[in-house]
């Protein structure tokens, strides 16, 4: 069920106008590997479109290989992307933030006001590039830029019966799963799809 949602919301947000490639590369395709400065170029626009920042700043700490993190947009992407953005000048990975309180499983790190998490079902189109390699989206998004409207105030409802409700010999087990809500973006400005390669 909340697989199904997440594809739906990425299938919506794939439909943004604000679109750039990644430009500042080396690998000599179109789009080009990912780089601060293709990161830095988006988060100068969201700024100029007056986005707002989503997560707060997690201060330093007096320890060893920790670091600050600014407030930041929100970067969502596929794990490929991984060893990429390790490799990052200035990327800082979970572990070296300051402090270890409101992390989330699938976030991998931070860099000039962006926080990334990354899934294994993360938006990536094969064989897209101009050398016919994969290309990644990785969707960049300021407050409020997109959310889910729920029909009638309904939630998704995940629904189980036991035996004794679906037979006369309690048999039988039924499960299954409803949703009467709509992924919407409210404000192209202030979400980016930056498109890059390996």
């Amino acid at each position: 069920m909340k697989e199904t949602e997440d594809e739906l919301i990425e299938n919506m947000l794939a439909t943004t106008a604000f679109a750039i490639f990644s430009t500042g590369g080396v690998n000599g395709e179109v789009p080009t590997e990912l780089t601060l400065t293709d990161i830095q170029t988006v988060v100068s626009r969201l700024l100029g479109n007056d986005a707002k920042t989503i997560s707060s700043s997690i201060e330093g700490t007096n320890r060893f290989g920790t670091a600050p993190v600014s407030n930041a947009f929100v970067a969502m992407g596929h794990t490929d992307l991984s060893r990429t953005l390790s490799n990052l000048n200035g990327f800082t990975r979970t572990y070296q933030y300051g402090s270890q309180t409101d992390i989330k499983q699938s976030e991998w790190g931070a860099v000039d006001s962006v926080r990334f998490f990354l899934s294994s079902r993360g938006s990536k189109i094969a064989n897209a590039s101009s050398a016919g390699n994969d290309v990644y989206n990785i969707y960049i998004t300021g407050m409020d830029a997109y959310t889910k409207i729920k029909l009638d105030n309904y939630k998704s409802q995940f629904i189980y019966h036991d035996g004794r409700y679906d037979g006369p010999l309690e048999l039988n087990q039924t499960v299954g799963w409803k949703m009467a809500e709509a992924p919407v973006i409210t404000n192209d400005a202030w979400i980016c799809n930056l498109k890059s390669t390996l």
